[in-house]
């Protein structure tokens, strides 16, 4: 591995990339990073529930311990959960050991800033720059640091939810909840706080199991048959999925249908800016426009950034928004924590259908219909700045194009709609992502764009 962070922490094949020794010099860059700015830096550590995760995490502990750090075993936990206990119980940093939505065989290591936020990135930037320089200073032996157990992180998160949605309102409506944790880590947080609720739960897949033997991990439709064809059959008001390590939740009507998460995040976007009266959401240029057009309905405003969570989170802060997410099922409660949670979403889902009294099929059909298009196309890491400035020489000229935004790539609006075309900060690929109101025009612009690309490259 020549470069360890990517967009979402460091990944790789257990024991292959992300090897046991891979942990421990990272457990020791991560250390060292933090004694920069305090002698006995305290580090909340927890993981999934992948079968990789004990090996990981031990390691990883003996780097930090090595280094000076004192660490605190959180357990087995959603990420969110652990981000929380980092943010309120004042710990300097926090470590998750998870991979997330990719499957069994993969494992990897985030890590979590004092306030709870994933790590800007200049943070990771930083702390790969001392793994790869191998210039860590040794401990001395009575420097090291202490290591303790505590498990009232679950606890402490779900009180936090339960303050922030109306419980008597979701607790009266005894709402019917399919409920698919996808044997991760939601298993040990989602089932007890949706019957905190009272809601009436079918559990489907709420057992951990590392090899995610119910169903793959990503919360995508062709994963989610059965939770779409249990939830009709159920007579349940919806089903929800999460992913590995439940920070994103992905619903399904009382219909059985797939609910994709730009409308789910319009349509909870569209209920807080209206109980708020108005207000800023922030999420990435790559964002339906069905978000923007809902939230402007009810007086809010929204706020375009780069891709990726943590960005969203720190420009949520800086604007004080009281909303934000991706499409991808990962939304942010400011007034919780400013993380992606799937926990607090579902529990505002619930209050949501609980003061509309109506099913979920009817609220999405009420929002705005947009055909999206998302494609991809094979563009070498070192020809990528070359493709982007000499495409943006060409749409200058283009005479469809009404105006180009450069937050994140290339985003060109046209009159039929718009096209994104941004290079992966992992893989090297071209991501191009087109809207309009008709299937076939989001289609035209994103071949367009594509065959565009793959010219440059050539």
């Amino acid at each position: 591995m020549t470069k360890l962070f990517g967009t979402n922490g460091v990944r790789g094949v257990v024991n292959e990339d992300m090897t046991s020794e891979l942990a421990l010099a990272m457990g020791k860059a991560i250390g060292s990073y933090l004694r920069k700015t305090k002698d006995k830096p305290s580090v909340a550590i927890g993981t999934d529930a992948r079968i990789s995760n004990v090996m990981l995490k031990t390691s990883c502990t003996s780097g930090l311990l090595s280094i000076g750090c004192d660490v605190v075993d959180l357990g087995i936990l959603p990420t969110p959960t652990l981000q929380f206990a980092v943010k309120e119980k004042d710990f300097d940093a926090g470590v998750i050991i998870t991979a997330s939505h990719n499957p069994p065989e993969f494992n990897g290591i985030k890590v979590i800033d004092g306030d709870g936020t994933e790590l800007a990135k200049d943070q990771e930037e930083e702390i790969e720059g001392i793994y790869f320089s191998k210039n860590i200073e040794k401990t001395p032996w009575n420097m090291v640091g202490g290591f303790s157990q505590w498990d009232g992180a679950i606890d402490l998160y779900k009180k936090s939810i339960l303050s922030h949605v109306d419980v008597d309102t979701i607790r009266n409506a005894r709402i019917r909840v399919v409920l698919d944790c996808g044997n991760g880590a939601g298993c040990f947080v989602a089932p007890s706080l949706l019957k905190e609720l009272d809601c009436d739960v079918k559990e489907l897949n709420c057992e951990p199991d590392g090899f995610f033997k119910g169903r793959p991990s990503e919360p995508v439709p062709e994963n989610l048959k059965e939770l779409m064809s249990i939830v009709p059959e159920e007579g349940a008001e919806f089903g929800v999925a999460q992913d590995g390590d439940a920070d994103r939740a992905i619903f399904v009507d009382e219909k059985g249908n797939f609910v994709f998460g730009d409308k789910s995040f319009a349509l909870i976007a569209r209920y807080i800016v209206r109980q708020r009266g108005g207000g800023k959401v922030v999420t990435p240029v790559s964002t339906s426009s069905c978000l923007e057009e809902v939230v402007k309905a009810e007086g809010g405003e929204v706020i375009y950034t780069a891709v990726g969570s943590p960005i969203v989170a720190r420009v949520m802060k800086k604007v004080d928004a009281v909303f934000g997410g991706e499409e991808n099922g990962g939304l942010i409660f400011p007034e919780h924590q400013y993380c992606r949670d799937s926990a607090m979403t579902i529990a505002k889902m619930l209050e949501l259908l609980a003061i509309e009294k109506r099913p979920l099929s009817e609220l999405i059909d009420e929002l705005p219909k947009y055909e999206v298009v998302k494609l991809k196309t094979h563009c070498p890491n070192d020809k990528k700045s070359q493709v982007m400035n000499r495409l943006s020489e060409i749409v200058a000229d283009e005479s469809e194009v009404e105006s180009i935004d450069r937050t994140d790539g290339v985003k060109i609006y046209t009159k039929n709609g718009w096209v994104l075309v941004r290079p992966s900060g992992t893989e090297p690929i071209f991501r191009i992502f087109a809207e309009s109101k008709e299937k076939s025009r989001a289609d035209n612009l994103a071949s367009k764009y594509k065959k565009l690309v793959e010219d440059i490259v050539q």
